[in-house]
C-alpha cells in the first residue's frame, strides 16, 4: 500500500470557506438586535483549528515576541497560537479578573461598554505583541487592546481575528495596524 499524499496547506481562499462554514448563527444573541457568530464549530474540529493557528503563525511568526489573547474566545487562539510559535501568552481580561496593578483600557462594542485590563508587568518596553481575537465587529476591543499594549511600553506587530464583521467598521478603526482576517462575513441582526 502505497503511503497517502499528505493534505496541502489551505490556501487564503479555501480556509476562508472552511471558517465561514464552520459558523453558527444565534439571533437576538447577547440582546436584541444582534446576530451572533458562535465559532464553537470552528474550535470542535481540529483540522481546521490547526489550520487557522498555522496560517496566522505563517503570518506573524518571527515578527513577535507575545501574544496577548483578548477575553475570552481570544484565549483559545491565543494559548494554540503562543505554543506553536514557542512564546510567552499574555491575557487581557475584563474588569476585576487579575491580581496586582494593572493597565486600564475602556472601550464600546455592538452593544455596550466594558473594559480590558493587563498586568503591569506583562508587557514591557521592547516587546512586540500579536493581539489575537475571535471575531471583529467594531473594533474597540482591539483598539483598547492596542492602548494596553502602548501604555505598558511595548509595540503592537500584529493583529490576528478569525471573522470579521462586514459593515460595523472594524477594520477601519484598526486601519493603522497590520491586520490579518480570516474572513468577514455580513454583521447581519
Amino acid at each position: 500500500m502505497l503511503p497517502a499524499e499528505p493534505t496541502p496547506p489551505p490556501t487564503g481562499s479555501d480556509l476562508a470557506a472552511r471558517v465561514e462554514r464552520s459558523l453558527r448563527e444565534y439571533p437576538d444573541f447577547p440582546q436584541p438586535g444582534v446576530l451572533f457568530r458562535d465559532l464553537g464549530g470552528l474550535y470542535a474540529d481540529p483540522g481546521l483549528f490547526r489550520d487557522v493557528v498555522d496560517e496566522f503563525g505563517t503570518t506573524f511568526g518571527g515578527d513577535v515576541d507575545l501574544v496577548l489573547g483578548l477575553e475570552a474566545r481570544g484565549f483559545v487562539l491565543g494559548a494554540a497560537l503562543a505554543n506553536s510559535l514557542g512564546i510567552p501568552l499574555v491575557l487581557a481580561r475584563k474588569p476585576g479578573r487579575l491580581p496586582g496593578d494593572v493597565h486600564r483600557a475602556g472601550y464600546s462594542l455592538e452593544y455596550g461598554e466594558n473594559v480590558l485590563e493587563i498586568q503591569r508587568d506583562a508587557v514591557v518596553g521592547g516587546h512586540r505583541v500579536l493581539v489575537v481575537d475571535d471575531v471583529l465587529a467594531t473594533g474597540g476591543t482591539l483598539a483598547a487592546a492596542a492602548r494596553l499594549v502602548t501604555e505598558a511600553g511595548g509595540t503592537v506587530a500584529g493583529m490576528g481575528v478569525i471573522v470579521g464583521l462586514d459593515g460595523l467598521g472594524g477594520e477601519q478603526v484598526l486601519r493603522e495596524h497590520r491586520l490579518r482576517l480570516l474572513c468577514t462575513v455580513p454583521a447581519g441582526a
